[in-house]
């Protein structure tokens, strides 16, 4: 019974062993092939910085390249748009100018046919005061003398 019970108590002792042996063993966080690769990792990595970097510098300088030419496009613009607004004056002025010669013209001629109508009006004017006077002598005239009475009521005048 002695070895029996040696016998439960040594097979219930050794996985208890095997446990606590397994604990106690140091854990390797990574193997050599780990730390290989971590290495080439961290060169890789530090390649992609440089690279980075340089792009970085180019990024900037494109940056101030397109400043510049936007600055050149913008000022374009600017004399394009001052070209513009010197066209739209001329234009106004233009204008202006052909209203107001219009707008003379129109003046001139209705002045010019007034004073070029008053001469005629007064002669005009003087010729019916003159064929009045003639008609008033005529008929005086035909009072004494029937024969031209005569001649005057054949054509309405008497």
């Amino acid at each position: 019974m002695r070895t029996l019970l040696f016998i439960i108590l040594l097979l219930l002792v050794v996985p208890g062993q095997r446990a606590w042996a397994q604990e106690q063993q140091v854990v390797v966080p990574y193997t050599l092939a780990d730390r290989d690769r971590a290495i080439i990792t961290d060169s890789k990595i530090s390649t992609l910085d440089a690279k980075i970097s340089t792009l970085d510098a180019k990024i900037i300088a494109l940056n101030d390249k397109m400043e510049v030419r936007f600055e050149s496009i913008d000022k374009q613009f600017m004399y394009q748009q001052k070209q513009i607004d010197d066209i739209k004056t001329l234009f106004y002025w233009g204008f202006g100018i052909l209203i107001t010669l219009l707008i003379f013209m129109l003046g001139y001629m209705i002045w010019d046919r007034r004073t070029a109508m008053q001469p005629a009006l007064e002669q005009a004017a003087k010729a019916h005061e003159n064929s009045r006077n003639l008609i008033l002598t005529l008929r005086e005239y035909s009072k004494k003398h029937a024969d031209l009475a005569e001649i005057l009521r054949t054509h309405g005048i008497l």
